[in-house]
Order: C-alpha cells, then sequence, then structure tokens
C-alpha cells in the first residue's frame, strides 16, 4: 500500500511547531552529531522538507537519525529496556506454547485408502476422442461421470502413458484447456461411473513460481537491499506463523496465548530483519505492539458483544469436529489480529519515522508539539488507509456478499447475518486498532525524545 501525505500548514516554519524555526539551523553547526542507523538524513527545519511535500510513501528507505551522540545513548538505553523484556517474554512463550509431537498437522490422510493421487495432461476436451482407450471399461461401466470428462494423458502411477477420460465437476471444467495440468484422483471403484480417474485440481507450480520469481526480481531491482531484507523478514514471519502458531493451535494450546506469542514473534522478526536494529524500527515496534494489544482487546469485546461464533461455514465446523475443544470463536478473535499485523507496521514504521525526523530537524521542539506535528502527517495517514482494510476484506469475502445478495431478505438482515457481520466485525475491529496505533505510536515516539535548548547565536 501506498500513500502520499501532502503539504501541511502547520509544518511550515512559521507555525506553532518552533518559536523560532531559523535556531535549528545553529544548532545543528553548534552540536556534536551522532548517527544512529535507520532514518533519512533530517532536512534543516520541519518547514523545510515540507514545503515541498512530505512524502512517506511506506517504502521506508530511511538512512540514519542525525540525533546529538548523547540522545541517541539514551534513546538506545531506553528502548532497549522496553525491547528487551519484551523479547525475552516472548522466547519464553514460544519455548512453553511450542507444539510437542501430538500436533494434529498431517494426521487426516489426504486421499481415501486404495486410491492414488496422480498427474495428468489434458489432450482433449471431447471425452470422444479418447473412447478407443477407454472402450475396454464396456460393459461394467454406466458412463455417468463421462458427461463433463475431458481426454487426458496419466503421466504418472499405474496408467501411466494411457490417454484416458477424466470427469471435472461443471464448475471448474469451463476454464479447462488443451495442455492444462491436473491432479486427478486414480479410484477403482470408480470405473462403474466411466473413469478410474476424477479431477482433484489443477496444477499451478509452474505460474506460481512464475509469479513469485518476478516479484521477488522487481523488489529487489526496485528496493535493492532493503526489498531483498524485507522479503526474508516476510520468510522469517511466515515461517513462525507455520512452524509455531499453526502446529501449536492444532495441539489445544490456549488460542489468545498462541497469538499474542506468535504475533510478537513475527513483528520482531520481520521488523528487525527487513529495516535493521535502529531508534526508528524500535520505536515503531513498540508502536505495534501498542497496536496489537489494542486489536486483541476490542477483537474480544466485538465478538463477544456481536454473539459472533466463528462456527458460520464449512470450513469452521469440519475443524470443530475434528479438533478436540478447539474455541472457534477465539479462533476468530485471533485471524483478527494476525489479518492486522501487516498494515499495523506499516503504519507504526511511517509514524516513528516522522517524528524522529521533525526532532532531528528542531530538537527544541517540545514533546507536544513534535506529537501535534507527528499528528498532521498521521491525520493523512488515517484518511489514506481508512477503506484499505474494507476493501480488502470485500474482495476477499465477495462470492459471500454476492451469494447474501441473491437472497430476499431486509439489506440490514443480510449485513448482521453471522457470516457477513463477522467480515465486518474483523474491518472495523482491525481499523480501529489501526486508526489508535497512529496516535500510540506518534506518542511513543514524542517521549522518548529529548527536548534540548538552543544555544543563541553569537
Amino acid at each position: 500500500m501506498s500513500h502520499e501525505t501532502t503539504p501541511h500548514e502547520d509544518l511550515e516554519p512559521d507555525s506553532d511547531l518552533g518559536e523560532e524555526p531559523q535556531r535549528p539551523l545553529a544548532a545543528g553547526r553548534h552540536r556534536a552529531r551522532g548517527r544512529v542507523p535507520g532514518h533519512a538524513h533530517a532536512p534543516a527545519s520541519p518547514g523545510a522538507e515540507h514545503s515541498q511535500g512530505h512524502s512517506h510513501g511506506h517504502s521506508h528507505s530511511h538512512g540514519p537519525i542525525d540525533l546529538d551522540a548523547s540522545e541517541a545513548k539514551r534513546a538506545r538505553i531506553v528502548l532497549a529496556a522496553l525491547v528487551i523484556p519484551l523479547l525475552v517474554a516472548t522466547l519464553i512463550g514460544l519455548v512453553v506454547l511450542w507444539p510437542g509431537s501430538s500436533s494434529l498437522v498431517g494426521s487426516r490422510p489426504f486421499t481415501a485408502k486404495g486410491t492414488e493421487l496422480e498427474t495428468a495432461t489434458i489432450t482433449s476436451l471431447n471425452a470422444a476422442d479418447c473412447a478407443d482407450d477407454s472402450g475396454a471399461l464396456e460393459g461394467i461401466s454406466s458412463g455417468a461421470l463421462l458427461a463433463d470428462a475431458v481426454c487426458a494423458r496419466i503421466e504418472s502411477g499405474k496408467g501411466q502413458g494411457l490417454t484416458m477420460p477424466v470427469h471435472i465437476p461443471a464448475e471448474s471444467r469451463h476454464i479447462a484447456d488443451v495442455g492444462d495440468e491436473l491432479q486427478v484422483m486414480y479410484t477403482p471403484e470408480a470405473v462403474a461411473s466411466g473413469t478410474p480417474y476424477v479431477y482433484v485440481d489443477y496444477t499451478r507450480q509452474v505460474p506460481v513460481a512464475a509469479l513469485a520469481v518476478v516479484y521477488l526480481l522487481l523488489v529487489v531491482a526496485v528496493a535493492g537491499r532493503k526489498g531483498a531484507l524485507s522479503v526474508l523478514g516476510l520468510l522469517v514471519a511466515t515461517g513462525v506463523l507455520v512452524f509455531f502458531m499453526i502446529p501449536a493451535l492444532l495441539d489445544g494450546s490456549s488460542p489468545l496465548a498462541v497469538t499474542l506469542v506468535g504475533s510478537m514473534a513475527m513483528m520482531l522478526a520481520a521488523v528487525y530483519v527487513a529495516h535493521g536494529v535502529s531508534v526508528r524500527t524500535t520505536t515503531a515496534l513498540l508502536g505495534t505492539v501498542a497496536g496489537v494489544v489494542l486489536t486483541v482487546g476490542l477483537s474480544m469485546w466485538g465478538t463477544e458483544a456481536a454473539s459472533l461464533t466463528g462456527a458460520t461455514d464449512e470450513t469452521a465446523l469440519t475443524l470443530a469436529s475434528v479438533v478436540e475443544g478447539i474455541d472457534l470463536q477465539t479462533l476468530l478473535t485471533c485471524g483478527m489480529v494476525v489479518a492486522a499485523l501487516g498494515v499495523l507496521n506499516d503504519v507504526t514504521i511511517t509514524q516513528a519515522s516522522a517524528v524522529w525526523e521533525l526532532h532531528a530537524a528542531n530538537p527544541s521542539l517540545s514533546r507536544t508539539r513534535l506529537f501535534t506535528g507527528g499528528m498532521s502527517i498521521g491525520r493523512d495517514h488515517i484518511a489514506s488507509t481508512v477503506y484499505t482494510l474494507a476493501f480488502a476484506y470485500a474482495g476477499t469475502a465477495l462470492p459471500l456478499i454476492l451469494s447474501a445478495s441473491l437472497i430476499d431478505r431486509p439489506v440490514t438482515g443480510t449485513l448482521l447475518s453471522g457470516e457477513i457481520a463477522e467480515e465486518i466485525v474483523r474491518t472495523l475491529v482491525s481499523s480501529i486498532g489501526l486508526v489508535l496505533a497512529i496516535p500510540a505510536t506518534t506518542a511513543i515516539a514524542a517521549a522518548l525524545c529529548r527536548t534540548t535548548a538552543v544555544p543563541e547565536e553569537h
């Protein structure tokens, strides 16, 4: 997501952010500066930057923060005192909640006994074209599965090399084309219906791998080392989700505890790997933690107050029947938190950068003025992200929305039905958490800054 912040009048040199806006220039000449990695060189004054329009397009490719050496040291000490306990608590949580060998991951077979998963390539869309090869089935076949069948060359298993009819359900057949690769199930019992091979899915390794390669190349080409580190951070965070959170949830651990520990681990890994260990990223991390805590509280209240059960679709009901004792309502709450993590980190990185830039540009700004100046940027950020989550969830739930629209029911009743109400509450909770994370991060960053008296020029 990318947002451009327009110039703000209240950030101009003659604004109330600094009573003597020219003094920081002199202060900059008299002060010994220390480098703190992780932020852009600050402009000569807040107004100098914003007169050209402040941009925070979420690339986050900032250079070092230009701070006084003593203040840089103080900021590091304060942030370390806050983050190290968080890191230790997260590590302890990972150890305590780490799933054991009893996890249900992979415990259910994909295929039924006596069946085999094979690959096939479509050779014709007309099942009559492979009538000769399937002739051996005559006399024992009713042909019930041949109506929606295509001809496909079997690429593996006992029938390798044969061209056989493969049944494809009508909802998947309309996109079938010659040359498409399929996953098919070899089921001897299905011979009586016209073919022992039944469609399972299309194989997508090549196009998905191609998109992944193009994505990686573009990220590295455009964002360079930062882009590569961001992808690495994403992979590490995904590893936490796949190897810790999912197995731990299936192992019967407390969903809320797993989500909190997993979210902290994902954010610690993703933020520091992608952006490096710095004052800016640590400030943003604390803001993200605040946003996560707020989102957890809101999601718990929202699901309870709206009487959301989490048991609104077949997948959830199947999960409840397989995993004994799983709490679908709490699981819904956890999903809301995980869904908000990425955008929370995005806005907190930007807000932390804004405050530290303003402080580095004018060290004499009070914490109150740093907060109001940062929120001048944050308000535009809020305005441009309010609809981000709403559109994302609407796009994901579009088939559900269309299905619900077919029913002759009042609009209010449709919107408040269990399935759609879940998406609405999810959107509202994540959006509220996002909006509150901006002032929280701004306040944390402003509190960490130390106002410095500016010497008079002689």
